[in-house]
Protein backbone atom coordinates (compact mmCIF):
# COMPACT_ATOMS: atom_id res chain seq x y z
CA UNK A 1 0.00 0.00 0.00
CA UNK A 2 1.44 3.54 -0.61
CA UNK A 3 2.99 5.08 2.02
CA UNK A 4 1.56 8.32 3.02
CA UNK A 5 4.36 9.44 5.27
CA UNK A 6 3.01 8.39 9.32
CA UNK A 7 0.18 6.57 7.83
CA UNK A 8 -0.88 3.97 5.68
CA UNK A 9 -3.94 3.66 3.36
CA UNK A 10 -4.79 0.90 5.88
CA UNK A 11 -3.95 3.12 8.70
CA UNK A 12 -6.82 5.44 6.91
CA UNK A 13 -9.05 2.91 5.97
CA UNK A 14 -9.30 1.59 9.40
CA UNK A 15 -10.30 5.51 10.68
CA UNK A 16 -12.74 5.38 7.82
CA UNK A 17 -14.29 2.36 9.16
CA UNK A 18 -14.41 4.05 12.92
CA UNK A 19 -16.13 7.24 11.45
CA UNK A 20 -18.76 4.81 9.62
CA UNK A 21 -19.49 3.04 12.68
CA UNK A 22 -19.50 6.80 14.60
CA UNK A 23 -21.95 7.86 12.37
CA UNK A 24 -24.67 4.82 13.29
CA UNK A 25 -24.02 2.87 10.34
CA UNK A 26 -22.92 -0.75 9.50
CA UNK A 27 -19.38 -0.86 7.73
CA UNK A 28 -19.69 -4.54 7.20
CA UNK A 29 -23.32 -3.89 5.03
CA UNK A 30 -22.99 -4.14 1.38
CA UNK A 31 -22.95 -0.56 -0.24
CA UNK A 32 -20.37 0.37 2.52
CA UNK A 33 -18.29 -3.11 3.04
CA UNK A 34 -15.37 -1.78 0.84
CA UNK A 35 -15.63 2.02 0.87
CA UNK A 36 -13.41 2.31 3.84
CA UNK A 37 -10.07 1.69 1.95
CA UNK A 38 -11.84 3.48 -1.46
CA UNK A 39 -12.47 6.60 0.71
CA UNK A 40 -8.66 6.01 1.79
CA UNK A 41 -7.47 5.92 -1.69
CA UNK A 42 -9.65 8.86 -2.54
CA UNK A 43 -8.16 10.82 0.50
CA UNK A 44 -4.65 9.86 -0.58
CA UNK A 45 -5.22 11.35 -4.46
CA UNK A 46 -6.26 14.21 -2.95
CA UNK A 47 -3.81 14.91 -1.19
CA UNK A 48 -1.05 14.36 -3.06
CA UNK A 49 0.33 17.67 -3.27
CA UNK A 50 2.10 16.74 0.56
CA UNK A 51 3.97 14.11 -1.47
CA UNK A 52 5.21 16.58 -4.03
CA UNK A 53 8.06 18.51 -4.10
CA UNK A 54 8.68 21.21 -6.37
CA UNK A 55 12.02 20.19 -8.36
CA UNK A 56 10.28 17.11 -9.34
CA UNK A 57 6.99 18.83 -10.73
CA UNK A 58 9.36 21.48 -12.15
CA UNK A 59 11.55 18.86 -13.85
CA UNK A 60 13.99 21.59 -15.02
CA UNK A 61 11.35 22.68 -17.47
CA UNK A 62 12.82 25.99 -17.45
CA UNK A 63 13.93 27.94 -20.97
CA UNK A 64 15.67 31.09 -21.71
CA UNK A 65 14.00 33.72 -23.76
CA UNK A 66 14.38 37.45 -23.90
CA UNK A 67 10.53 37.99 -24.08
CA UNK A 68 9.29 40.59 -21.47
CA UNK A 69 5.69 40.68 -22.12
CA UNK A 70 3.11 39.43 -19.65
CA UNK A 71 2.81 35.19 -20.03
CA UNK A 72 -0.67 33.99 -18.71
CA UNK A 73 -2.12 30.60 -17.93
CA UNK A 74 -6.02 31.32 -17.57
CA UNK A 75 -8.54 28.79 -16.32
CA UNK A 76 -6.63 26.73 -14.48
CA UNK A 77 -8.84 23.85 -13.13
CA UNK A 78 -8.35 23.64 -9.37
CA UNK A 79 -10.08 21.04 -6.96
CA UNK A 80 -8.96 21.32 -2.69
CA UNK A 81 -9.92 20.08 0.54
CA UNK A 82 -10.87 22.91 2.96
CA UNK A 83 -8.64 22.52 5.79
CA UNK A 84 -11.83 23.92 8.10
CA UNK A 85 -14.37 21.07 7.17
CA UNK A 86 -12.40 18.37 5.00
CA UNK A 87 -14.78 19.73 2.58
CA UNK A 88 -14.16 20.27 -1.40
CA UNK A 89 -13.63 23.86 -2.87
CA UNK A 90 -13.63 24.17 -6.66
CA UNK A 91 -12.44 26.69 -8.78
CA UNK A 92 -10.49 27.89 -11.64
CA UNK A 93 -6.57 29.95 -11.01
CA UNK A 94 -5.26 32.44 -13.72
CA UNK A 95 -1.48 32.53 -13.45
CA UNK A 96 0.80 35.06 -15.19
CA UNK A 97 3.94 36.18 -14.96
CA UNK A 98 6.58 39.02 -16.50
CA UNK A 99 9.27 36.83 -17.66
CA UNK A 100 13.04 37.73 -16.98
CA UNK A 101 14.95 36.00 -19.00
CA UNK A 102 13.59 32.53 -18.43
CA UNK A 103 9.72 31.34 -18.91
CA UNK A 104 8.41 28.09 -17.91
CA UNK A 105 6.88 24.75 -19.67
CA UNK A 106 3.12 25.45 -19.53
CA UNK A 107 2.10 22.21 -18.25
CA UNK A 108 4.25 23.35 -15.21
CA UNK A 109 2.23 25.79 -13.92
CA UNK A 110 -0.95 24.16 -13.71
CA UNK A 111 1.18 21.45 -11.91
CA UNK A 112 2.48 24.41 -9.68
CA UNK A 113 -1.33 24.70 -8.96
CA UNK A 114 -2.28 21.20 -8.74
CA UNK A 115 0.91 20.61 -6.08
CA UNK A 116 -0.43 23.29 -3.71
CA UNK A 117 -4.62 22.67 -4.17
CA UNK A 118 -4.12 18.67 -3.37
CA UNK A 119 -3.51 20.20 0.11
CA UNK A 120 -5.58 20.75 2.89
CA UNK A 121 -5.98 24.67 2.84
CA UNK A 122 -7.81 27.78 2.72
CA UNK A 123 -7.56 29.73 -0.51
CA UNK A 124 -5.89 32.76 0.50
CA UNK A 125 -2.83 30.62 1.44
CA UNK A 126 -3.17 28.16 -1.20
CA UNK A 127 -2.81 31.81 -3.80
CA UNK A 128 -0.14 33.06 -1.79
CA UNK A 129 1.72 29.79 -2.65
CA UNK A 130 1.12 29.54 -5.88
CA UNK A 131 2.42 33.05 -6.78
CA UNK A 132 5.32 33.31 -4.27
CA UNK A 133 6.49 29.41 -6.41
CA UNK A 134 5.82 30.93 -9.64
CA UNK A 135 8.23 33.97 -8.77
CA UNK A 136 10.75 31.83 -6.75
CA UNK A 137 10.87 29.35 -9.92
CA UNK A 138 11.23 31.86 -12.55
CA UNK A 139 12.53 34.78 -11.14
CA UNK A 140 10.36 36.59 -13.11
CA UNK A 141 9.73 41.00 -12.86
CA UNK A 142 6.25 40.00 -11.53
CA UNK A 143 3.81 37.35 -11.20
CA UNK A 144 -0.06 37.80 -10.92
CA UNK A 145 -2.66 34.96 -9.31
CA UNK A 146 -6.14 34.88 -8.83
CA UNK A 147 -8.22 32.07 -7.76
CA UNK A 148 -11.95 32.10 -7.65
CA UNK A 149 -13.73 29.23 -6.28
CA UNK A 150 -16.84 27.98 -4.47
CA UNK A 151 -16.94 26.43 -1.17
CA UNK A 152 -18.98 23.27 -0.05
CA UNK A 153 -18.36 24.02 3.29
CA UNK A 154 -20.41 27.53 2.51
CA UNK A 155 -22.86 25.66 -0.04
CA UNK A 156 -23.39 22.21 2.04
CA UNK A 157 -23.76 23.35 5.45
CA UNK A 158 -23.70 26.87 7.15
CA UNK A 159 -25.44 29.41 5.53
CA UNK A 160 -26.12 27.02 2.62
CA UNK A 161 -25.54 30.19 -0.12
CA UNK A 162 -24.71 27.19 -2.95
CA UNK A 163 -24.05 30.11 -5.84
CA UNK A 164 -21.76 32.22 -4.05
CA UNK A 165 -17.56 32.07 -5.11
CA UNK A 166 -14.37 33.86 -3.22
CA UNK A 167 -12.09 35.70 -5.30
CA UNK A 168 -8.76 36.12 -4.35
CA UNK A 169 -4.99 37.44 -5.72
CA UNK A 170 -1.96 37.63 -4.75
CA UNK A 171 0.28 40.32 -6.69
CA UNK A 172 3.93 40.63 -6.90
CA UNK A 173 6.71 42.77 -7.85
CA UNK A 174 5.86 44.65 -11.56
CA UNK A 175 2.24 43.40 -11.05
CA UNK A 176 2.05 45.15 -7.62
CA UNK A 177 4.12 47.86 -8.06
CA UNK A 178 3.30 49.13 -11.63
CA UNK A 179 -0.31 50.11 -12.14
CA UNK A 180 -0.76 49.73 -15.84
CA UNK A 181 1.12 46.14 -15.58
CA UNK A 182 -1.49 45.16 -13.22
CA UNK A 183 -4.19 46.15 -14.95
CA UNK A 184 -3.13 44.38 -18.47
CA UNK A 185 -2.61 41.44 -15.94
CA UNK A 186 -6.51 41.74 -14.78
CA UNK A 187 -7.65 42.55 -18.52
CA UNK A 188 -5.82 39.84 -19.75
CA UNK A 189 -7.04 37.25 -17.06
CA UNK A 190 -10.69 38.81 -17.47
CA UNK A 191 -10.93 40.57 -13.51
CA UNK A 192 -11.08 43.82 -14.68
Amino acid sequence: MPDLGPRTIADLAAAYRELITGLGETPDRGGLRDTPERAARALAFLTRGYRQDIQNVVNGALFETDLDEIVLVKDIELYSLCEHHLLPFIGKCHVGYLPAGRVLGLSKVARIVDMYARRLQVQETLTQQIAKTVMDVTGAAGVGVIVEAQHLCMAMRGVEKQHSSMKTSVMLGAFRDSPPTRSEFLRLAGAA
